[in-house]
């Protein structure tokens, strides 16, 4: 089973996401050191979410579809909000008091992150075994898999964005990948509306 799910993780892990994007985004202005905070969060919350999915909390989305659209509207606006954000940076170069990402940043990403939901429910409806006293094991076990591949992912990403950051360190140069990463997440966010 861990096989077969990794193959169905790999590849919806690893593309172009509102996650990954935004830890591109996130390396990029800030480093990998100072995303650490975000990348806890939602990774904590990536296997909260999981967990509870998989424990049989997805009837309730299921119950009131209303919900997973308010939480879509909701995280297309909060991408919106990063996007506009990166946009008004500066550089980043000589910004010594520039803010970084925090824990809340990561967990609110996820938590508003429909894509996430998505991949979730697809995934538990693929590899949870039906019925048996080891249900729960599995629950735990498939939770923890789709976590650590995703902080693979996002660490990847993650230090993309940062690689990428250090080819342009003139200040112009700096402005126009905060302003690439702003439209990346802003394309994002239209493709999280649209979805």
């Amino acid at each position: 089973m861990t096989f077969a799910l990794l193959l169905f993780l790999l590849p919806l892990a690893h593309s172009p996401g509102p996650g990954n994007l935004f830890f591109a985004a996130a390396g990029a202005r800030f480093g990998l050191r100072a995303t650490w905070a975000a990348t806890l969060g939602y990774h904590l919350a990536t296997w909260l979410v999981t967990a509870a999915i998989g424990f049989s909390s997805l009837v309730a989305l299921a119950g009131a579809p209303g919900l997973f659209t308010a939480i879509r509207i909701a995280g297309v606006a909060y991408v919106l909000w990063i996007a506009f954000g990166f946009l008004r940076a500066g550089s980043g170069i000589g910004q010594a008091a520039a803010p970084s990402v925090r824990f809340l940043d990561g967990a609110v990403l996820l938590l508003l992150n429909p894509k996430a939901y998505v991949i979730i429910a697809l995934m538990f409806s693929q590899f949870l075994p039906s019925g048996g006293a080891d249900q729960a094991e599995a629950i735990l076990w498939i939770t923890t898999v789709f976590t650590l591949n995703n902080l693979l992912a996002f660490t990847l990403w993650t230090l993309l964005g940062a690689q990428l950051a250090r080819l342009f360190q003139a200040p112009t140069a700096g402005r126009w990948v905060n302003i690439v990463m702003g439209c990346l997440l802003a394309v994002v966010a239209l493709w999280m509306a649209l979805a």
